[in-house]
């Protein structure tokens, strides 16, 4: 049954999701600020042993209020294939990458399936007012992106993420996590796709570098691969349009599968061979992605059909 907000006029609906999310946001952050200070003054294992999981159960009551006020507040039609079963353990978690809305879509279906989700995040997120301090005191791994030119005239700047991505890792192994990776790197327009020269319709070309180094950092520790592919109908939106609830239908496709056992332990940046097979295996993922997204938007040619990825939509 449709909540009664989910009647009032779009702009109205924006201000009361903005209003939830703040206070949600304050509420949640301020108890986590007070573990974070302990886990700073005692940077011990056992004591991320302890710390850590608390820190993560306020942020899964974070991710259970913003999911409340997105049920009441937001009229979207929900597509969903493939939500796993809830698990314990480690995963790895790959998704197409589209609008700032992607994180609260993938936290919204995955919570209380899968660990808590920790994504590597642009080093320019960290200013964020809040939030910004909170996903460092939640270990997610901030990544510096260094253009060409920069990696011209200083290569040994290649190491920069190579090393953060390490760190990461060596902490997600301590407390059940789901890894999460943007592939793409950044979110998909029309006009980024025709920059890079990206050869599909509805990505752009995927980045290896961070998927592959937590593989062959934690490779053996993961239970699952986890596909996660988002569409938006009519068009993606952009983070006001979510909040106003004008996402007419979001459309998932979850899948899970083994983790690649070859890439287990590869030394990325050493092993040339391996960086080339790991850049196939992961070329050959995108184009069925980008297949999918065909699929989950409708635009599929009648010869390939939906069948292929056809499952009974999850309540959500």
């Amino acid at each position: 049954m449709r909540s009664p907000l989910t009647y009032l006029p779009a702009p109205v609906r924006g201000a009361i999701a903005i209003v939830a999310l703040a206070v949600n946001t304050v509420l949640c952050t301020l108890p986590l600020f007070a573990f974070a200070l302990l886990k700073l003054l005692f940077p011990f294992a056992w004591m991320r042993r302890r710390i850590d999981p608390v820190l993560n159960a306020i942020a899964r009551a974070w991710v259970a209020g913003n999911s409340l006020w997105m049920r009441l507040l937001h009229p979207t039609r929900w597509d969903v294939q493939g939500l796993p079963a809830p698990r314990r353990g480690w995963f790895l978690v790959n998704c197409n990458h589209q609008s700032w809305a992607d994180i609260f879509v993938l936290q919204h279906l995955l919570h209380g399936r899968l660990p808590m989700l920790k994504f590597f995040l642009k080093q320019e997120l960290i200013f964020v007012p809040v939030i910004g301090l909170a996903w460092w005191a939640l270990d997610f791994p901030f990544m510096k992106r260094h253009g060409k030119e920069s990696l011209r005239r200083d290569p040994a700047r290649r190491a920069d993420d190579h090393e953060a991505t390490l760190r990461a890792c060596r902490k997600f192994a301590l407390v059940p996590t789901s890894v999460m990776n943007f592939a793409e790197g950044t979110r998909f327009t029309p006009e980024k796709q025709a920059q890079t020269g990206s050869p599909y319709r509805h990505l752009l070309k995927p980045k290896a570098g961070a998927l592959a180094l937590t593989l062959g950092a934690m490779g053996a520790k993961f239970d699952a691969f986890v596909d996660v592919t988002i569409a938006y109908s009519p068009a993606i939106p952009g983070f006001w349009d979510f909040l106003c609830g004008r996402v007419q239908r979001v459309a998932v496709h979850i899948e899970q599968l083994p983790v690649p056992a070859e890439f287990v332990g590869l030394d990325y940046a050493g092993d040339s061979q391996g960086r080339k097979r790991f850049g196939r295996w992961l070329n050959a993922l995108w184009e069925k992605k980008d297949a999918r997204m065909d699929v989950l938007l409708g635009t599929a040619p009648a010869a390939t059909g939906p069948q292929e990825f056809a499952a009974a939509p999850a309540e959500v």
